[in-house]
């Protein structure tokens, strides 16, 4: 029994996205489910053919700092509503707390190592990784699905923090280093 089609606007009004958006998906093989073009030129979306390979999604969230542990939920949250209203079927989540510069995050190890994972869902790319995104997603077979491409700047502080105090760790010693790297953005800040 042959399923029946809708127009692409019309699929994405039902996913609260617009024409644009979900036009965006389908020139980026994202569509949770099977379409085609008619000669016309019409683009018709059939809802009830979820494509398989959208079933091994995992959503990864993380945030610097435990101070910002409900950041992180919300995070998780608004990832689980783009994956629903998409149709993606979510296998896993993996939250941490750690910065993007860190490469010693054993749960974002863990989904690049998994070979049955497909999909990764995250929020913005500086979620996986601070600098690189490009690399990794060369590198990995896995389809890396960022939601919101605008760049997220709430760490990029924590992020220069962190730097400054592994730069100071090098030259002064570890156990002096945080106090160092708190005296030198205290210093800068003044200057400013």
């Amino acid at each position: 029994m042959e399923t029946k089609g809708i127009k692409l606007s019309t699929w994405a009004r039902s996913k609260g996205l617009t024409y644009k958006g979900a036009y965006r998906m389908l020139k980026a093989n994202q569509m949770p489910c099977k379409w085609e073009q008619l000669p016309t030129g019409t683009i018709v979306v059939y809802p009830e053919n979820i494509k398989k390979e959208m079933f091994n999604v995992v959503i990864y969230g993380r945030v610097s700092s435990h101070d910002q542990k409900e950041d992180l939920n919300r995070q998780l949250s608004r990832l689980r509503d783009f994956a629903s209203a998409n149709g993606y079927i979510i296998n896993k989540e993996y939250s941490e707390i750690g910065s993007g510069l860190n490469g010693k995050r054993p749960k974002l190890i863990k989904i690049l190592k998994d070979e049955t994972i497909t999909h990764i869902l995250i929020e913005h790319k500086d979620r996986l990784v601070r600098f690189g995104f490009a690399y990794i997603n060369a590198a990995t077979d896995k389809k890396i699905l960022v939601v919101n491409e605008a760049e997220c700047k709430d760490d990029l502080v924590q992020d220069f923090i962190d730097i400054v105090t592994s730069m100071c760790s090098r030259i002064y010693g570890k156990r002096s280093a945080k106090n160092r790297a708190k005296k030198a953005l205290k210093a800068a800040n003044e200057n400013s």
